[in-house]
């Protein structure tokens, strides 16, 4: 007979061969379950989690610079809140105007595929949230993966409403060794002044805008000349750990370097995808772009200034302040008497920056593969230029540059066309098929002349119009952004909404038809949303057109976008409800109906 022993949970009696047959049961049924909750967490982290915020835009005062000010801002933060969320989820944003003026949101390098109804440029995709109301944004986050970030998308409200977007991976794991430690950094622009007059006033003289007064880290200004107040961003890092900066320059209208004294950097990822890792001592990053970067903390316990400098290759008046913050060691060690400043690239230094943008490379693994097009269906050229427009209506004083001792107005212009922000959206007219709001007919390419020569004898007026590109959805598309002489020739952060692109060529002088793409890098090109055209050269993008919609293209120098240095991509429907932009949600703010 078998000997009998007692179950511990139920205090009955088993036999061995009856708890060989419950223990094999058990097992199957733990391996079943083990096998249910594996395809359930698969299927989950397919279709990712759905997460809500409340945005609350409203007035609120801040101190700095030795003065108060009452400016707009998320949920009184500046910067805005952290959205920390996974690859795949789904994000629905319940935006409440409580401030002054109507306000839209964009959610940059998210390419909302099919639903460019929360995109958020004004007037483009949607008219403003007007006060006291709210207007509910659907964030549909597909293969974007790394530090994103979120900004007003209205006049100049951008100045104090943004904050960064970071996409996790769905299993947490990186592509590169795990870092102990994660910071977000910020790099902002300090008005002392209300930052929508000076877009007013700037929008009613036809001239340049008042530079800004600081610029900032996570909102400090840094130990300023202007008020020492000793308001400065500290990171506290220990040693031997290695930590991951997630840089976002929301800078208004200067590009940055940036760097951390006796610390090399490595960058890791951009604009929401892995790169290739770069080390180096520096970063350019244009306002739009958002880099992940190491560094390693391995250096004698002391403090060490991480810094942003301008880099500005134009004539036009800046703001060449810089911003300081402190990667300050833990333990024990008398602080230094002058903290040590890492050697960035000097304020004009073109090489510098054509060389970082240059030496992007996609990380191009089985695990993260890129898709560059190869056969393109699609060759577009858009000459990017600083303009004028003429001084109207007459008797009206503008301070724009004179031209044969005539007051003119500054504009800007893709392809000699300076855009015209309509009064009904592009979105809708498109749509439903409204007429008389925009046309079909941006050119593929401009007139044909030195570009980057002598252009004396080119007439340095514009015209203005909304013209789009309309592209067939599916199309292979190559666009070659080219800067031109014209006014002031200068570095030009061009970004895409709905997508992103891959840059196969960059390069200083006139674009080559035939030696140049010779050069491309069709292998690991970088994968990005946004891109700086050098002053005086010219980038090659590429992507497949397979997101319909109505897709913003324009320089992320705020003044540049002001003056007109955008354009419109409208990708056509394809043939199937699966590649057709999707039907519009039940509200949507509504446009003035005059």
């Amino acid at each position: 007979m078998p000997t009998k022993i007692i179950s511990p949970e139920k205090g009955d009696l088993k036999t061995h061969s009856q708890l060989r047959k419950m223990g094999s049961l058990k097992k199957k049924n733990f391996m079943l379950i083990c096998l249910m909750f594996l395809h359930i967490l698969v299927l989950c982290m397919a279709q990712g989690q759905v997460h809500h915020y409340d945005f609350v835009l409203k007035e609120t005062n801040f101190t700095k610079l030795c003065s108060t000010k009452s400016m707009l801002t998320v949920n009184d933060s500046f910067p805005g809140p952290v959205i920390t969320v996974r690859r795949g989820d789904l994000v629905y944003f319940n935006v409440h105007n409580q401030g002054k003026y109507g306000v839209t949101i964009h959610w940059h390098g998210v390419k909302q595929p099919r639903n460019p109804w929360s995109d958020g440029p004004e007037n483009v995709t949607q008219c403003p949230i007007q006060p006291a109301t709210n207007f509910t944004q659907e964030i549909i986050l597909s293969d974007e993966e790394g530090t994103l970030w979120w900004h007003a998308h209205s006049d100049w409200s951008r100045a104090t409403v943004h904050g960064a977007f970071v996409i996790l991976p769905p299993d947490g794991k990186y592509p590169f060794p795990q870092p102990d430690f994660e910071q977000i950094i910020v790099l902002g622009t300090w008005y002392k002044g209300d930052v929508m007059a000076i877009y007013d006033d700037a929008v009613a003289s036809g001239g340049n805008p008042n530079i800004s007064d600081a610029h900032t880290i996570n909102g400090f200004t840094g130990n300023s000349t202007d008020c020492p107040t000793e308001e400065t961003f500290t990171m506290r890092v220990s040693y031997g750990k290695t930590y991951l900066l997630r840089i976002v320059n929301a800078v208004m209208n200067e590009e940055r370097f940036f760097g951390i004294a006796n610390h090399n950097l490595t960058l890791v990822g951009m604009d929401g995808a892995y790169t290739q890792p770069l080390i180096t001592d520096y970063l350019m990053i244009t306002p739009g772009q958002t880099m992940d970067v190491l560094f390693t903390a391995n250096q004698t316990l002391s403090q060490y200034y991480m810094l942003s400098t301008a880099y500005f290759d134009g004539f036009a008046e800046f703001d060449n302040t810089s911003a300081k913050g402190i990667i300050e060691y833990i333990g024990n060690y008398t602080p230094p008497s002058t903290i040590p400043s890492p050697t960035l690239p000097e304020l004009r230094n073109a090489t510098a920056a054509l060389n970082f943008t240059a030496s992007l490379k996609s990380l191009a693994t089985p695990q993260h593969p890129i898709n560059v097009p190869k056969n393109i269906t699609r060759h577009i050229f858009i000459a990017i230029s600083l303009n004028v427009l003429p001084c109207l209506p007459a008797g009206r004083t503008c301070k724009g540059p004179p031209v044969n001792n005539t007051e003119t107005i500054i504009s800007a212009s893709l392809n000699n066309i300076s855009f015209s922000t309509p009064k009904i959206d592009i979105l809708e007219a498109y749509y439903r098929n409204i007429n008389n709001v925009f046309t079909k007919d941006f050119p593929d390419s401009p007139e044909l002349f030195n570009f980057t020569g002598d252009v004396t004898n080119i007439s340095q007026y514009t015209t203005q119009g909304t013209k789009v590109i309309m592209i067939n959805y599916g199309e292979a598309v190559e666009i070659v952004l080219q800067g031109t002489a014209i006014q002031s020739p200068e570095n030009h952060p061009m970004h895409l909404h709905g997508y992103s692109f891959y840059v196969v060529g960059i390069g200083s002088g006139n674009f080559n038809n035939f030696s140049d793409p010779e050069n491309y890098n069709l292998v690991n090109p970088p994968e990005v949303n946004t891109i700086g055209v050098p002053k005086s050269g010219w980038v090659a993008i590429r992507f497949f057109a397979n997101n319909p919609g109505v897709w913003f293209m324009h320089c992320h120098l705020e003044r540049h976008a002001t003056w007109g240095m955008d354009t419109v991509l409208i990708v056509k429907n394809g043939s199937t409800p699966e590649t057709s932009i999707r039907k519009p949600p039940a509200y949507m703010p509504p446009c003035p109906k005059s």
